[in-house]
């Protein structure tokens, strides 16, 4: 008896160190992203601001150097998301069979993809429509100033949260494999998946109706779509359990 708690605990403390492992990997190759793209933050930084009227301004002299870190760390992000994610597969790949680690490691390209996507979905798209809006309403009204962290600051709530969300169905469809989800928990989670979903682009967005349509409309669609995929996998993986019986 003894022998067997001891056995778990050997184990247990055995996971927790493989964890730490996975984690300090992910986070190193976070700090190697952040400063192999801080050599480059001025050009970014140079062509982000392109579009707009004059130079910003800055309020205090480490403005710029948050505003460098900032772009840094989105890219490094963007570089560490396919790290994490074979770290992820590394430490449940020995719960896995060989069926489910091959195809559990082909999400991990998707990931990065879809990040991409959601980032310039929000950058393209989102960025330029409601700061657009937010110029019209105040034209002719007030003498308008951007400063650096502000401009920032406005454009990382409207683009990161959208690389992050789009994840969304690599995500369902890799937990649908692994038997966590299934596409009827998905359909009767709906409403209240929707109503999390609206709060979420409530709280991201800037204060107007547009903006808040802007983003509802593309996370309730992707939810859809992960509804989709996540029937397209379970569907498939019974189909591959009557074949085998």
């Amino acid at each position: 008896m003894e022998n067997k708690e001891e056995d778990k605990e050997i184990k247990y403390i055995g996971h927790l160190e493989e964890l730490r492992k996975r984690i300090i990997i992910t986070l190193c190759s976070f700090l190697v992203a952040v400063c192999g793209t801080f050599i480059y933050a001025k050009d970014i930084y140079s062509w982000l601001v392109r579009d707009m009227e004059g130079k910003l301004t800055v309020l205090g002299p480490s403005d710029i150097l948050w505003a460098y870190l900032m772009i840094s760390g989105i890219f490094a992000i963007a570089f560490t998301i396919p790290v994490a994610g074979i770290q992820v597969w590394q430490f449940v790949k020995p719960a896995l069979s060989e069926a489910e680690k091959r195809a559990s490691l082909m999400f991990i390209p998707a990931l990065a993809i879809l990040f991409a996507i959601g980032i310039c979905f929000g950058y393209f798209v989102l960025f330029p429509m409601v700061l657009s809006f937010l110029k019209t309403i105040a034209a002719d009204q007030v003498n308008t100033m951007y400063t650096t962290e502000k401009y920032f600051s406005f454009m990382l709530n409207l683009t990161l949260p959208f690389g992050l969300l789009f994840e969304m169905p690599a995500v369902v469809m890799f937990l649908t494999k692994l038997g966590i989800l299934n596409p009827l928990r998905l359909a009767k989670a709906r409403k209240l998946s929707y109503f999390v979903l609206i709060v979420i682009s409530i709280a991201i967005t800037p204060p107007d109706f547009v903006s808040d349509v802007l983003v509802i409309v593309p996370l309730l669609i992707l939810y859809e779509v992960s509804i989709t995929l996540s029937k397209l996998v379970y569907e498939k993986q019974l189909a591959l359990s009557a074949v085998e019986q």
